[in-house]
């Protein structure tokens, strides 16, 4: 600056956030596309697959970016983090072209008519299995409040990102599978594999046999050993299938819930409370202490406070309140929560009149704008107000008692006003004294805050205003305020004292009201332990105290956030399901296909609250989020491994032949996709990078759903689908046509 007495340091960059999850976008996509390519060459045993897959992932994300821009999106955590979840979907339908690709070049194709023969095959259910991942996201569009604005920017860029994909799936990559994917083996013409039906069917078969070989065709001969024991043991499959649900209800019992899952946002802040009529100085005196505690935390790197105001929504505060922004280095081994931890121990020890809550930024930022500021809200309705006075702290002083319940307030102590002298000027006896009722106030206000001088003082041509204040001395004590001489403009002289009457008033309580109903709110932060457990301990604490019928109970803060944000996600899923089977249903045109996709989706989301269990992760809407999204992909397995099904039945294949070679043909796209779709979560599953701990919960929940439905995609599905048929024989094709999208296989060339 160009004063050299004067210096700057910035306490605090909301944008660093954005350029980090920036640069953690980056390194997930790139990790996504590592693990992807590993994936097709371990598959596929043939790089210019890799290159041919590996390219839709940055195509994707540069076209995502620009309908983002078009659409008025802004890049933030939920837009970036949603292009970061997909990385490990938008490879999908990509990875599926090209494994067909390759199947039918190994089946004696050349390239060009390997491509042909693998788009009639795939067109069909590739698209439906997009649309229904898709799907899933619409019934966000009617959801309001935090849930509503989050994931709605989340499942635009998923959306986007998906049909992105979908249409370079059947553009792009075939065109550039004419120039990576290697030619078929010598000596293989295409005249030598345009023979007759029967015969190309038998070399495509003897393709997927030869491209199975070690253990992948151990993989292979176990699933069809299990596949056709279901078949035939349908008890078990209910069996299994129960046990799941049972297991799933077990998990979530002992799930922890919150309502956004819990981030390092590399600072927080301190709100601070002062006892009631506290002056500036001695709030002053106490939070400089406050600071020094602070910095000698080896972690902190600096702090900024305001004292008699705070960040937030309160236009009107006091001097005994304010609030300290702490931002931490980020080279540290420690978490914020061992740090807030250390830092509200040594304050309340070295502070004891001081009431601190800590939160971090973000969280108070969020608490504001949806009017819960704190997790634990506990709302005391009664007409009696000293009724209210003497059991809020009561409830403060049991809740208080609770193993990760800190920084209680009872809604009395932290709600009272600081004391007021009151000034009741006698007209009469200023009069007399040759003062006016004006002339007093204008003294008195004088003398307690100050009176803005007439003319202001200018420097460098700029005007300041001076306040003109009596000295300290004057209003000391009321005795000094009394004896305090004024002059009036006729010269007269009086005491304030002679002139009015001078009176302290004691600190009152804040009237709140809810509804007309007059109300205190006891309230409380957490430290170590979820929302959901805490508040069913106090819960029974309160119900301990047996308070008064007179008073009623209700629980408001971040606890009704989030059950307002369940109930709503809650409707999103069953939405959800409904629109999947729409989509399944106008595909397939019969019900047996969605109900066999479906039983294997929702099933799958046991593998949601098993992981979450097992990584020790709460459920909040994030992982919630997560189970939905599950619903979505476990059903583009089924609509690739049921449109096959539909296909051998067409060609002849009794139900359970159709059923088992279908499965077998589609068992390695469907674990392939699967394992892209690991991959591309994994990064985010680690909370690599600045603000994936949003979506972590998010990504845990699709790994452990995807997981479990490699294994339900291709037992469930099939075996529901060919009890739900009844074994039957069906000749149509998902749009109805008597002759279907592909030829091959038929009961005569099966060995």
């Amino acid at each position: 600056m160009a004063n050299r007495r004067f210096s700057s340091t910035s306490i605090g960059n909301q944008s660093l956030i954005v350029h980090q999850s920036i640069a953690s976008v980056r390194d997930a996509i790139l990790i996504g596309l590592i693990l992807a390519s590993i994936i097709l060459v371990v598959f596929l045993r043939d790089w210019g697959t890799s290159i041919v897959a590996g390219l839709v992932i940055p195509v994707t994300v540069s076209v995502t970016f620009i309908a983002l821009k078009l659409m008025g999106q802004s890049f933030n955590l939920m837009t970036l983090g949603g292009l970061a979840a997909s990385v490990g979907l938008v490879i999908d339908d990509a990875i599926v072209v090209v494994e067909n690709i390759v199947l039918h070049r190994d089946a004696g194709q050349n390239r060009l008519e390997a491509i042909q023969s693998a788009l009639q095959e795939i067109t069909t259910p590739l698209i439906g299995s997009t649309i229904t991942p898709v799907v899933v996201f619409l019934p966000l569009i009617s959801i309001a409040g935090v849930t509503g604005t989050f994931f709605r920017a989340l499942a635009v860029t998923m959306a986007v990102s998906l049909f992105t994909s979908l249409a370079l799936a059947l553009t792009w990559t075939p065109t550039l599978s004419l120039f990576f994917i290697k030619h078929g083996k010598s000596g293989e013409t295409a005249a030598e594999a345009n023979v007759e039906h029967e015969e190309d069917i038998k070399r495509l078969l003897a393709a997927e046999d030869a491209s199975v070989s070690g253990f992948f065709l151990k993989i292979v001969n176990f699933h069809q050993k299990w596949l056709s024991r279901a078949l035939k043991h349908p008890r078990e499959l209910a069996l299994l299938s129960l046990a799941l649900v049972v297991v799933s209800f077990g998990c979530y019992h002992f799930l922890g819930s919150d309502l956004l899952p819990e981030m390092d946002e590399g600072g927080f802040i301190i709100d601070y409370i002062m006892p009631a009529g506290s002056s500036l100085a001695e709030t002053n005196r106490v939070i400089t202490h406050v600071e020094k505690i602070l910095h000698e935390v080896r972690e902190v790197e600096s702090t900024s406070r305001r004292t008699g105001m705070q960040l937030g929504l309160a236009s009107v505060t006091e001097a005994n309140t304010g609030d300290v922004s702490v931002k931490l280095r980020t080279d540290r081994s420690r978490g914020i929560d061992e740090i807030i931890e250390e830092v509200r121990s040594k304050v309340k020890a070295e502070e004891p009149a001081l009431d601190v809550e800590f939160i971090q930024i973000l969280q108070d930022m969020i608490g504001d704008l949806t009017s819960a500021p704190e997790p634990v809200q506990i709302k005391l309705f009664a007409q009696d107000p000293a009724l209210l006075a003497d059991w809020a702290p009561k409830v403060a002083d049991s809740i208080g008692k609770i193993k990760g319940v800190v920084d209680v307030l009872n809604g009395i102590d932290n709600t009272i006003s600081g004391p007021a002298v009151t000034f009741q000027i006698n007209p009469g006896v200023a009069a007399r004294a040759g003062f006016t009722p004006e002339e007093v106030a204008t003294d008195a206000a004088a003398l307690v805050e100050g009176e803005p001088a007439p003319t202001p003082v200018v420097s460098n041509d700029r005007a300041y205003t001076l306040r003109v204040r009596f000295p300290d001395r004057n209003r000391a004590s009321i005795g000094a305020m009394r004896d305090t001489l004024l002059t009036s403009s006729t010269g007269k002289t009086a005491t304030l004292g002679a002139l009015a009457d001078i009176t302290s008033v004691p600190g009152q309580t804040e009237i709140l009201r809810e509804n007309l109903q007059r109300q205190v709110a006891v309230t409380a932060r957490l430290e170590g332990t979820d929302l959901g457990t805490a508040i069913s301990e106090v819960q029974k604490a309160i119900a301990g105290l047996h308070l008064p019928a007179a008073i009623r109970v209700e629980y408001g803060g971040t606890y009704k956030e989030q059950q307002q944000s369940f109930r709503d996600l809650a409707f999103v899923l069953v939405l959800a399901v409904v629109l999947v089977f729409c989509v399944l249903l106008f595909e397939f045109g019969s019900f047996a296909a969605p109900l066999a996709i479906l039983a294997s989706a929702l099933l799958s989301t046991s593998g949601v609250f098993i992981a979450l269990l097992i990584t020790r992760t709460t459920f909040n809407i994030s992982s919630f989020m997560g189970m939905i999204m599950v619903i979505g992909i476990v059903a583009k397995n089924g609509i690739l491994l049921l449109d096959a099904d539909q296909k051998f039945r067409a060609l002849g294949f009794s139900a359970e032949e159709a059923i088992l070679q279908s499965s077998r043909r589609r068992l390695r796209p469907i674990v392939m996709t699967a394992l892209a779709t690991l991959a591309g979560m994994l990064p985010l599953s680690f909370a690599i990078g600045a603000g994936s701990q949003m979506l972590q919960p998010l990504a845990i929940a699709v790994i452990g759903g995807v997981v479990i439905s490699m294994v339900l995609s291709l037992i469930i599905t099939p075996a529901v689908h060919f009890f739900a048929t009844g074994g039957r024989e069906e000749s149509t094709t998902p749009n109805g046509s008597q002759n279907g999208a592909s030829s091959f296989m038929t009961p005569a060339q099966r060995a």
